[in-house]
């Protein structure tokens, strides 16, 4: 066909959407749907599988005849649910969760953590999926009954969306490699990995390339092949084109998301803080391995200044005076849920130092800006010493259209920030993905503009090094 459509899911933390492409380089998205977020008790997020399931069968029925359809999700989030009836056995626990606290810390008190980091890549951490799934085991009725039945599946989102929509029981290699269960040497599920977080092996779906035959999906009378699938954040670096060696990219969303590429080696991140990822392994080819880290709260930390009444309007955060608020001895960590890579400190607590009386509101939101700056300094910095990245960053994501920020960004890390006019990068990336899954390998038309933020010549690195010390007094604090 002279112009195939390809349908993007993108099935996020706060929604779904849906973009259809085209060969011509046009895009639209005819349906955006918001789910709700639960948190029944102090710690825990879930959403209902099932309501995010209609959604994006709702979605597809908005797109009319495509020829593939790709799968982008929210990456650790979890499922566990019963093959016969095809229900939920409880609410999905969602990347944020907090609940395996207490078991994240026996673990590491036990000694498994560099077993854990040297097979699967990752530290011990509540935000990966692996403690989710033991807590299911462990906590959930009727669990242990569907496993004895062989009736008990496990799995990331796209597990069981995938099963509703195509039937199988799969995932990928990328989403796989995110739930500290799978050996990114291997390329396997891990049996000892499994065992240390209580996980029934036998209950994970099948591993399958980024690019796949997944099954078919009908919706409105079509039957469209489901040809991709992969993490929201790794779509996201497909979609910037960081296809190459020291290429990353970063998503301002609920958090900061880093990726760097590094190879078709697994990177030796050792004592750097950082997370050795899978980022795709397509047909034919050597797994893409690159650096991962994440901060906790950007876009939620903009967010939580508005609810406690700091601003009212998104424009606020405009018309600073050039000189930082760290320059005016003001600083933010946005460590609300405590600091992400390369710490990994869960006791971590927000915090601001400097405040006087002649602190203004203006300043405070000024202040959240850098901060959030900061921590993805840290983060861009630690790549840089274990694999050198280049003198370009790539940016999407709420904050990129800030151009304070991107200024700030820019001359404290001495690199160019680009931000792409296109606003659904995610979406972009999994269509590539898609299309290449029906074989089709030449150049897509992609109309994209960019905007691209010049590093001034001021040094600050002295704001730099006056943020690490109020970085380490943020931690434990928390439930102190």
């Amino acid at each position: 066909m002279l112009n195939q459509r390809y349908a993007a899911i993108d099935q996020g933390t706060t929604g779904t959407r849906v973009v259809v492409f085209s060969e011509d380089g046009k895009h639209f998205s005819p349906a955006a749907i918001a789910h709700k977020q639960l948190t029944p008790n102090p710690g825990w997020v879930e959403h209902d599988p099932m309501e995010i399931l209609r959604n994006i069968r709702n979605c597809l029925n908005h797109c009319g005849v495509v020829d593939a359809i790709g799968l982008a999700h929210q990456g650790e989030s979890i499922v566990a649910w019963d093959a016969r009836s095809g229900l939920p056995l409880c609410n999905a626990i969602i990347w944020q969760d907090q609940r395996t606290e207490a078991t994240i810390r026996k673990l590491r008190a036990d000694g498994v953590e560099e077993t854990v980091r040297a097979r699967s890549g990752l530290p011990l951490d509540t935000y990966f999926s692996a403690s989710k799934m033991g807590w299911v085991m462990q906590n959930v009725a009727g669990a242990q009954e569907l496993l004895r039945r062989g009736d008990l599946r496990l799995g990331t989102m796209d597990s069981f969306f995938m099963f509703h929509l195509c039937g199988v029981h799969a995932t990928d290699y990328n989403s796989a490699s995110r739930t500290s269960l799978f050996n990114i040497h291997t390329l396997q599920w891990d049996e000892e990995l499994c065992r240390i977080f209580g996980v029934p092996i036998e209950a994970l779906p099948e591993v399958r390339h980024n690019i796949s035959h997944f099954g078919d999906v009908r919706y409105e009378g079509n039957t469209t092949p489901l040809t991709a699938c992969i993490v929201d954040q790794f779509a996201g670096t497909y979609g910037h084109g960081c296809l190459e060696p020291g290429q990353m990219k970063i998503t301002f969303g609920t958090g900061a998301f880093l990726q760097s590429i590094t190879g078709a080696e697994v990177p030796d991140a050792a004592g750097s803080g950082l997370l050795p990822t899978l980022c795709w392994k397509l047909p034919g080819e050597n797994p893409l391995y690159g650096l991962d880290g994440g901060v906790y709260n950007a876009a939620s930390a903009i967010n939580w200044a508005g609810k406690i009444g700091l601003y009212s309007d998104l424009e606020e955060f405009s018309d600073f005076p050039d000189e930082p608020a760290i320059a005016r001895g003001l600083a933010f960590v946005p460590a609300l849920s405590g600091l992400g890579c390369p710490h990994w400190d869960r006791s971590a607590a927000g915090v601001w130092a400097g405040l006087s009386l002649e602190t203004e509101r203006k300043d405070m939101l000024q202040s959240i800006l850098e901060g959030i700056a900061v921590r993805s300094a840290e983060v861009i910095n630690a790549m840089d010493k274990v694999r050198s990245i280049g003198d370009t960053i790539s940016v999407d994501g709420g904050l990129s259209s800030n151009a304070y920020f991107k200024q700030f960004l820019a001359t404290l890390i001495q690199k160019r920030i680009v931000s792409p006019s296109n606003r659904e990068i995610t979406a972009q990336g999994v269509a590539l993905l898609a299309r290449r899954g029906l074989g089709n390998t030449h150049p897509m038309k992609v109309r994209n503009q960019q905007s691209i933020t010049e590093p001034q010549s001021r040094d600050f690195t002295p704001y730099f090094e006056r943020y690490q010390d109020i970085i380490n007094r943020s931690r434990n604090l928390r439930n102190a």
